[in-house]
């Protein structure tokens, strides 16, 4: 049987300028994520579209989900292969399209994961991991557009 997984969290809007929203320009795009027990995250819009840009907006969350998925379901994948990493980072990209009625969407992403591994023998099967990574990678799973990998793996020196 499946496991059904919940999640609960919170978004206030705090960009009311005393007016509400009277008009397009006249509203801020300032609002507050937050879930029980967790640091706050101070979201706005993009800043093409009036928002913060000092604040997380909801495409570069969607980007990160996809980049923390990746690499904690390599790092599983990984320990269950046998692999030691001793480092990741990800310098993901992503490309939304938007539409002249103001709809608009993401059309890929692209997750540039740098992983290093601490004997040359891991190597060439570390690298290989990323497909299996992919595949259990909820978000990925969750998303109608390509999330392509363009991975560099490294050994420790």
């Amino acid at each position: 049987m499946d496991n059904v997984h919940n999640y609960e969290v919170t978004t206030e809007w705090t960009g009311n300028r005393g007016t509400g929203t009277s008009g397009y320009r006249d509203y801020g795009r300032e609002h507050v994520i937050s879930a029980a027990g967790k640091a706050a995250i101070d979201g706005s819009a993009d800043r093409t579209f009036h928002g913060n840009a000092e604040r997380w907006n909801p495409e570069e969350l969607l980007l990160s989900a996809l980049s923390q998925c990746h690499m904690l379901s390599y790092l599983h994948v990984a320990t269950s292969h046998g692999v030691v990493v001793v480092s990741y980072t990800d310098a993901a990209s992503g490309v939304m399209q938007s539409a002249s009625d103001g709809s608009g969407h993401f059309t890929r992403a692209t997750l540039r994961p740098r992983v290093t591994v601490a004997e040359p023998g891991m190597r060439e099967l570390a690298a290989s991991l990323h497909q299996e990574a992919a595949s259990k990678c909820f978000i990925a799973a969750s998303v109608n557009f390509p999330v392509e990998h363009e991975p560099e793996t490294l050994v420790l020196a």
